[in-house]
């Protein structure tokens, strides 16, 4: 098989919208602009597309924009195609490269089922891929499932108190599940697992555009289906899910005398002793077990501190904060495509931006949502937190996105938490959300662009009217971030606008804060996936190890196959 790379072809030879169907092959062999594209490339009409592997929109000139492909083709004289060639790395041979489930047989021993905490894109790719390795395993949930999570999430954001266990970050399919749904991923890897993920997600109800697309995205719509079916296939191969069920801690027992132990050398006749407590009626419980894959999110403070407690090795680590800025997706379309092209069409526009401010900072937007909606994401009642959420037509009035500025270890221990050591960087996060909350009195504050530059409360908002879901009102978001990074957005957001036409406008809407652009903390592992402590694996975002919802299935299926290896070593 042929890979043909940067093939070019107008918009107004393929319509976005049939090549979002599953019949995309189909569609595409009978298009003659681009099989007279290809016939020109390799220079034979004997040819068959076979997969649509990627396909972006080059929008670069406003006067021509055009689709760029990649397509795996099937020729005859294949050899000699690719031997005429030359050193064109846009014509190059391929081959699938499928994921192969590694082959433990544990059909003649009794294994102890592992547990996950977390039902997260790590866990639950974790627990799928344990149990079709035949291994059931237990997955553990602090929230609940997502048809009772939305229901709390909704009732928060229509002004209700907020469920503490059950939110935009706690509960079935985690954090990601009230997002954007973003797939695309800076990981590099050869065995085919993001391929895997890729088939799976579609297989449990993704769109299949989400196998070509350059930047696939599934949407808050789409996602919640997706998790109850993966819970569904991960349930049928003997797993279990454990809802509105808390970890909070473990220990080990000596198989021979029902000892606990405590300590990082273990003996190899010890199994672990799970404990936990249900989030409905209060009852303690423990689960015996030789394996716990540790796969909770960014915002699990209280098991950061019980892990903290424990004689576990983590690290404070560096994230990012900021604030959300709105625009009309109308706005962002035409600035992107120009004008001529509107109506055509087109996906909604995004974008992606950096910036180096004079104060040394990074700044960069983050999880943009085209024809989104800005979100009440707080775990509590003391704090204000938002975060960006699509449906996966994206066709909300407005798009948004995070603009964010680093912050390092330093900066936490500038601000007084030095004392936290590890979890500094969590109470860095918590004084900046309890600002943001006092400052909206209670509701996510809010701010025009012009009021935040001049470092005073807005009092009205004019031409953009905020498409957030829960409760906000007007502040002065100066008051809601450190000095250095509020001087490094303005900065940013002033150059942006040299780029992007409007996109600094005064009467752009901001609001805050974004805090939970990843964990603040890292439990180390060495080349086994295992921490330091014996049969603890740290897995996914939460624990360091991931960046977005790819990722973190990515490094879900590896830690299910050291946990499969671990387990297999211990009862042969």
């Amino acid at each position: 098989m042929i890979r043909l790379n940067q093939i070019k072809l107008g918009i107004e030879h393929l319509d976005i919208k049939e090549s979002s169907k599953d019949n995309i092959v189909e569609v595409l062999n009978n298009n003659q602009a681009l099989n007279k594209k290809i016939k020109d490339i390799i220079k034979t009409s004997s040819f068959q597309i076979n997969r649509l592997v990627k396909l972006s929109l080059d929008a670069r000139d406003k006067n021509k924009l055009q689709y760029i492909l990649a397509l795996d083709i099937k020729a005859d004289s294949e050899n000699y195609i690719l031997s005429k060639s030359g050193n064109n790395n846009n014509i190059m041979s391929t081959n699938d490269i499928i994921y192969k489930l590694p082959n433990f047989d544990f059909s003649e021993k009794e294994i102890i089922s592992p547990v996950i905490i977390g039902s997260g894109p790590a866990g639950y790719f974790a627990g799928l891929y344990l149990a079709r390795m035949g291994l059931k395993p237990i997955i553990m949930e602090r929230g609940k499932s997502v048809d009772e999570r939305t229901k709390d999430v909704e009732s928060f954001w229509d002004g209700n108190a907020i469920n503490p266990e059950s939110n935009v970050s706690f509960g079935e399919g985690g954090a990601g599940t009230f997002s954007d749904g973003k797939l695309n991923t800076g990981v590099k890897d050869k065995t085919g697992r993001i391929r895997a993920v890729i088939d799976d997600f579609i297989s449990f109800g993704a769109p299949f555009d989400i196998s070509y697309l350059s930047k696939p995205h599934i949407g808050t719509d789409e996602l919640k289906n997706v998790m109850r079916n993966m819970r569904s296939e991960i349930e049928r191969l003997g797993g279990r899910v454990m809802f509105s069920t808390r970890f909070t801690g473990f220990s080990y027992i000596n198989i021979l005398n029902d000892n606990n132990l405590t300590g990082k050398s273990i003996a190899s006749n010890c199994s672990l002793s799970l404990e936990y407590i249900s989030n409905i009626d209060g009852q303690a419980g423990h689960i015996k077990t030789n394996s716990i894959i540790l796969a909770m999110g960014h915002s699990a403070r209280d098991t950061f501190k019980y892990l903290n407690d424990t004689e576990i090795n983590m690290e404070s680590k560096p994230f990012a904060i900021g604030l959300r800025i709105e625009h009309p997706s109308d706005l962002i379309n035409k600035a992107q495509y120009g004008e001529n092209n509107l109506n055509k069409g087109l996906p909604t526009a995004d974008y992606k931006m950096t910036y180096h401010s004079s104060n040394g900072r990074n700044v960069y937007s983050f999880c943009m949502c085209p024809g989104g909606y800005v979100v009440n994401a707080s775990s509590d009642d003391i704090q204000s937190v938002v975060n960006g959420m699509s449906n996966h037509a994206r066709d909300g009035r407005n798009s948004n996105s995070a603009i964010v500025c680093n912050v390092t270890p330093e900066d936490y221990i500038n601000e007084g938490f030095g004392e936290y050591g590890v979890l500094s960087g969590v109470e860095f996060q918590k004084k900046f959300e309890k600002a943001a909350y006092d400052e909206g009195k209670g509701s996510i504050p809010v701010q025009t662009f012009k009021d935040y530059k001049d470092n005073k409360a807005s009092t009205s908002l004019e031409d953009i009217k905020p498409d957030i879901k829960g409760k906000y009102s007007l502040g002065n978001l100066n008051n809601c971030l450190p000095a250095y990074v509020n001087n490094a957005i303005i900065e940013a957001i002033a150059d942006y606008d040299r780029k992007l036409k409007g996109f600094g406008g005064d009467n752009v809407v901001l609001s805050g804060v974004e805090t939970r652009t990843s964990s603040p903390v890292k439990i180390p592992r060495n080349e086994q996936f295992m921490s330091n402590l014996k049969g603890i694996f740290p897995c996914g975002e939460g624990c360091g190890y991931a960046g977005g919802i790819t990722s973190a299935a990515v490094d879900g299926i590896k830690v299910a196959e050291a946990v499969a290896e671990y387990l297999y070593n211990l009862v042969y």
